[in-house]
């Protein structure tokens, strides 16, 4: 692999940059699963923009679709005014995504961002119930903005503040375990709001409880269908709004485009971004019940609310999504992934543990020293993926939902040699005698 590692210009660059420091390449060209550096190396791309390119990088059909508006000299910048575009995105978004779901709910286009969305979802809790605490599960990730970051629960996220991050209880997770014992998370948060010395102030009862179905950056737990059925009935029982972050694991990255609609669940708000603009295009909506509508004009706003580019994308995408069968392809390759990584990798290091579902899986090598060396290794075999969860010991996989199997399997297998390689007689306990 040839490497000149040319990063000339680069060094007015602030040191908050993070992704870079996992892939020192200089990037150009990027086309459906490939990436290549300026060098001519060529990567498959086990990333995908953090899940901001479920169907690939450049794909044609949305391509087309944008270059086509931008030559049609129609607006792309309007803030909230009405526009043909927004019309034709949201009859489309009601005909053919909430309406055979059985979803009711108004849209509200955020900020550009998924923490826009997150933000906008909370301020409008906190408006609806006039309460301003809120309960979130340890383990999530939910952006970096100040009321989205107290949600998370991340310290090297938290730490970046600067200042008290507030209004919101953390409950262990559903998959916590305590001196061997799983924690009953449910049971814990009905103690919270009943008990008088649980703590909490005297409206104990929080707005919301905000949660992701699977937690991606938190290291891939999926929460599970009975935690989130028992928990829309404890929500409805104490009067507390249910508020999904989809950002990450909808649009079809778990088979279904909500990543809860295998639960029978029906969250009173929804926050979406990432790949819902279809090509990496600046994009975020908040989804929520009609009865909660109760904003008033300009009450949340942002300049970059409704980019009539990622509207265009978001409906192109929607559609190529249904063209090629992305719910039947993520079905397909979710058992192949589960299969390679149940069956050789696991296998052959037994210690670590496979989690996932639909086409966002980890493997948790419980060490975060051993899990760069693995991703390190991916970079130089030819494979972008990245890390997660605890100390970062979590290997990521989240390729686009429509890789071609034959990268699909190569990727893995790109995984299994580099895991040989830098894993081989390794534990966390000698981690250290190997020199990673």
């Amino acid at each position: 692999m040839k490497k000149s590692l040319d990063f000339n210009g680069f060094e007015i660059e602030s040191e908050v940059a993070s992704y870079c420091r996992t892939w020192p390449r200089v990037f150009d060209y990027a086309y459906g699963s490939i990436v290549k550096d300026v060098d001519g190396n060529e990567y498959i791309d086990f990333f995908c923009g953090a899940s901001a390119l479920n169907y690939g990088h450049n794909p044609d059909y949305i391509e087309e679709k944008l270059i086509e508006h931008l030559r049609s000299k129609s607006l792309v910048h309007s803030l909230d005014m009405y526009t043909k575009v927004k019309q034709d995105y949201l009859t489309f978004f009601k005909k053919e995504v909430l309406d055979p779901r059985g979803l009711d709910y108004r849209i509200m286009f955020t900020g550009p961002t998924g923490t826009n969305a997150v933000e906008a979802a909370l301020k409008l809790a906190r408006k609806v119930k006039g309460r301003s605490n809120v309960f979130a599960i340890s383990g999530g990730f939910h952006g970096m903005t100040l009321g989205a970051l107290a949600l998370t629960t991340d310290q090297n996220s938290r730490d970046g503040a600067g200042v008290n991050l507030e209004n919101v209880n953390h409950i262990p997770a559903p998959y916590t375990e305590i001196n061997g014992e799983p924690f009953d998370t449910l049971a814990y948060i009905e103690w919270l709001i009943e008990h008088d010395h649980s703590g909490l102030n005297s409206k104990k009862t929080p707005a919301a409880i905000v949660i992701e179905t699977i937690q991606a950056e938190g290291g891939v737990y999926d929460l599970g269908e009975e935690f989130l059925t028992g928990l829309r009935a404890l929500c409805d029982k104490y009067d507390i709004l249910l508020i999904v972050d989809d950002i990450q694991v909808g649009m079809y990255r778990t088979g279904k485009l909500f990543s809860f609609e295998d639960s029978g669940i029906t969250p009173d708000i929804v926050t979406m971004s990432k790949s819902l603009s279809g090509y990496g295009l600046p994009f975020a909506v908040t989804l929520f019940k009609p009865e909660l509508d109760i904003w008033k004009p300009a009450e949340h706003n942002g300049t970059f609310r409704g980019f009539q580019l990622a509207m265009v994308g978001s409906k192109a995408g929607l559609e190529l999504a249904k063209k090629l069968d992305i719910e039947g392809q993520v079905e397909k390759k979710s058992v192949i992934m589960a299969d390679y990584l149940n069956e050789t990798i696991k296998k052959a290091f037994p210690d670590v543990e496979i989690r996932g579902k639909g086409m966002l899986w980890g493997i948790d090598v419980h060490d975060g020293t051993l899990s760069k060396a693995v991703v390190t290794e991916c970079l130089e075999q030819g494979l972008i993926i990245e890390r997660a969860g605890q100390d970062d010991g979590v290997i990521k996989l989240m390729p686009a939902l429509n890789i071609p199997e034959d990268l699909l399997l190569k990727g893995l297998e790109i995984i299994f040699e580099s895991m040989k390689i830098k894993l081989k007689n390794a534990s966390p306990s000698n981690a250290v005698d190997l020199g990673l």
